[in-house]
C-alpha cells in the first residue's frame, strides 16, 4: 500500500509537468473606448466576462497566455443612444416613469471579432466601439494616444444617419 501511494504521488507530479503553456490562462483588465459622440456604452460582455462601459480600466477578463490563430472575442453590449437626455431628479416622483421611457430606447448589439496576435506581453483586452456598431479589439500595452497604438480610428465621431450594410 505504501509503495502504491508513492507511485500515485510520483505520477501526479509527472502529470503536472505535462501541462503546457498552450493551456495556461492569465487575467487582465477588460476596458472600452467609445469613439461615438452622443452615445454611451452602458455595459459590455466579452466571452462571458461582463463590465460597465464608459471607458477606463475595469476588471477582468481571462485570456490564453499564448495567442493562437482563431482566437475570438464574442462581444455583447448595450448602448444608450441619448446619453445627455434630461431626466427629473432621482428623488422626484416622475423619475421612475421618465427613466423607463428613456431606457426603452437602449439598444443591444453583439458581434464576434478575431483577437489580433499578441506576444508574451499583453495588457488585458480593450474593446473599441466605432460608428455603425463596428468593433475592434487589442491587447496592446501602449497608451491609446500613442502613435504606436494599433487602433488609430478617429474619436468623437457622429453616428451617420445611415450605416453601410
Amino acid at each position: 500500500m505504501h509503495m502504491l501511494l508513492w507511485l500515485a504521488g510520483g505520477l501526479s507530479i509527472a502529470l503536472v509537468g505535462c501541462s503546457t503553456a498552450d493551456n495556461e490562462m492569465v487575467g487582465g483588465n477588460l476596458t472600452s473606448v467609445n469613439h461615438v459622440d452622443g452615445t454611451a456604452i452602458n455595459w459590455l460582455e466579452v466571452n462571458g466576462y461582463r463590465t460597465v462601459g464608459g471607458g477606463g480600466r475595469a476588471c477582468c477578463i481571462v485570456l490564453p497566455a499564448k495567442w493562437r490563430p482563431g482566437l475570438m472575442a464574442n462581444i455583447e453590449w448595450e448602448v444608450d443612444p441619448d446619453r445627455w437626455a434630461k431626466l427629473p431628479s432621482v428623488t422626484s416622483q416622475e423619475f421612475q416613469a421618465a427613466y423607463a421611457k428613456h431606457a426603452a430606447n437602449y439598444r443591444r448589439y453583439s458581434t464576434t471579432v478575431e483577437i489580433p496576435e499578441y506576444q508574451e506581453k499583453r495588457c488585458g483586452l480593450t474593446v473599441h466601439f466605432l460608428p455603425c456598431q463596428q468593433v475592434k479589439v487589442t491587447t496592446s500595452c501602449w497608451a491609446s494616444y500613442s502613435p504606436n497604438y494599433p487602433i488609430q480610428d478617429p474619436r468623437h465621431v457622429k453616428e451617420p444617419a445611415v450605416c453601410p450594410k
